[in-house]
């Protein structure tokens, strides 16, 4: 399998399950388009970004993967300098917002086949507890904000901004493994367990 991300986090999912993978990131824009629910803001990039390098290696299957944060219908992208990183996290504070992390799974190409592409994405909710500017402002300086979502990295010193989620975990870090699991599924690549997973 081929990830078409160059985040180190998916990357860290899918060797913690023991997926074979390599890494070829597309390089496309993120934006979003007029009229999009935040979903689709997710799903698109993910799926253009899956298709461009399943069009570079047709003989591979590819993995894209995309994650927005929503809140009050306004999606927040990864911030591009410090104030803007302070003002997302600042909405954020005391508030819960919803994380839509989408995947795309795009199958080799055949000669006697179309291609085939399994989509979808996964909500998760996370509440962060109350805070003030100055912690914002000293959680932006460790520079873990800019390149994610929303501007936090529950996986790291982001963590101790949250309070609480409802849903999946992985799906809040950017790669949802039981959606994963779905798309495999449908692929007829179900998961395994490698005999290396089952030791201690």
């Amino acid at each position: 399998m081929i990830l078409a991300s160059a985040s180190p986090r998916r990357a860290a999912i899918l060797k913690a399950l023991g997926i074979d993978f390599r890494v070829q990131a597309a390089n496309l824009p993120e934006s979003a388009e007029a009229g999009e629910t935040a979903e689709e803001v997710a799903l698109r990039p993910c799926l253009q970004k899956a298709v461009a390098v399943a069009d570079e290696d047709p003989a591979e299957w590819v993995l894209g993967g995309d994650t927005v944060v929503t809140i009050d219908n306004d999606v927040l992208g990864k911030p591009e300098d410090d104030l803007e990183a302070v003002r997302m996290l600042m909405r954020l504070q005391g508030c819960t917002h919803r994380v839509v992390s989408a995947l795309a799974l795009v199958g080799p190409k055949l000669p006697s086949s179309p291609v085939s592409t399994f989509t979808g994405t996964q909500v998760t909710a996370v509440t962060f507890r109350p805070f003030g500017v100055d912690t914002a402002r000293a959680y932006v300086r460790t520079g873990e904000p800019f390149d994610k979502a929303g501007a936090y990295g529950i996986q790291g010193k982001g963590a101790a901004l949250v309070d609480r989620i409802d849903g999946d975990y992985t799906g809040v870090v950017g790669l949802p493994v039981p959606l994963l699991l779905s798309l495999l599924e449908q692929a007829g690549r179900p998961y395994r367990f490698t005999p290396s997973d089952t030791g201690d």
